[in-house]
């Protein structure tokens, strides 16, 4: 999603800016193109010297800092930019941004940037529920702006609340979920995809059963990207150790023959099935109702196994003109 985007990150003065440094370097890996604007504030707590050490670029931090004179510098900043982060975001400049108010080189990019903005808000749990701070996040919101909600955990002050900023994996994952560039990278716009993921179980009695190893982790990160690219997924699942990737339907299962049942449920309404299920090939015929005791006098126990039903070859047989 951000590989090759341009990014301008905003860095205003709080004690999270530290933060900031390793949200930069985990664009970079992404591959994006990061450029980075600092407030006055913001230098007090991290160095710009460090931000342009990782970025090979110039960091902004004076309005009047005009020396190329074939560009403005704010306005080429904005322009430049095909995503905006405020990182963290203070109450000072969420209240300006709020309010058109132009005062530094980060809240005068900010104005003329016409690109996606995601505000991450770190600041005191007070100032955050201040009704001046909600008012203007909402007002932000109602303008298109994006935000992600501060972390609950141990502040700055020395007490625990809500106004941590989130940490920098987290944050770069909620820009990912937010398909903030939808409109160039949806090719599955429309289309309705149904994947399996996960190994089936297969009881042999109510506390033990017939596995494999498989974790469900292809399955998943296929439903997530399949979201991402605009569709609708319905995901059949035989795992429930993973989280539920967002926008994504979940059903869960445990045996093949359960699988079946959902996979055949659905598959007349797809346009797309994607099967990386590791589905057991048997399974025990004829399950025990309570838990197997060991006995003294048997060494050896024996269990009969029969054929699970072939999902993908019954698929084969139903498939329609135009699915895949």
């Amino acid at each position: 999603m951000l590989n090759q985007k341009k990014v301008a990150v905003y860095v205003t003065g709080g004690i999270a800016a530290y933060k900031a440094l390793l949200f930069v370097r985990l664009l970079i890996k992404e591959g994006a193109q990061v450029k980075v604007a600092m407030t006055q504030s913001a230098c007090q707590f991290v160095s710009p010297l460090t931000f342009q050490v990782l970025t090979k670029e110039k960091v902004m931090v004076d309005t009047f800092d005009e020396n190329d004179p074939s560009v403005v510098q704010h306005i080429h900043f904005a322009d430049w930019s095909e995503l905006a982060i405020v990182i963290p975001a203070t109450a000072n400049t969420i209240a300006k941004m709020a309010n058109g108010i132009a005062d530094n080189f980060v809240t005068s990019a900010l104005l003329a940037t016409t690109a996606p903005k995601v505000i991450v808000p770190a600041m005191n749990e007070h100032m955050w529920e201040n009704p001046a701070t909600v008012r203007n996040c909402t007002q932000l919101q109602k303008e298109g702006v994006h935000f992600i909600e501060p972390a609950v955990g141990f502040l700055a002050e020395g007490y625990s609340g809500k106004g941590r900023l989130p940490e920098p994996e987290e944050v770069l994952q909620q820009i990912k979920e937010m398909n903030l560039f939808e409109q160039e990278e949806q090719p599955l716009l429309g289309k309705k995809v149904l994947i399996t993921a996960g190994g089936t179980k297969e009881r042999i009695d109510p506390v033990r059963y017939i596995s494999n190893d498989s974790s469900g982790k292809m399955g998943y990160a296929l439903a997530e990207d399949a979201v991402k690219k605009g569709a609708e997924v319905i995901l059949i699942s035989a795992t429930t150790a993973l989280p539920v990737p967002k926008g994504v339907k979940i059903e869960y299962v445990e045996s093949a023959r359960d699988m079946q049942e959902k996979v055949l449920n659905h598959f007349s309404l797809v346009d797309i099935a994607i099967m990386v299920a590791a589905v057991s090939d048997y399974r025990v015929k004829e399950p025990a109702t309570q838990k197997m005791k060991k006995t003294d006098d048997e060494d050896e126990i024996t269990l009969t196994l029969v054929k699970n039903p072939d999902i993908l070859k019954q698929l084969g047989s139903l498939k329609k003109e135009g699915q895949t």
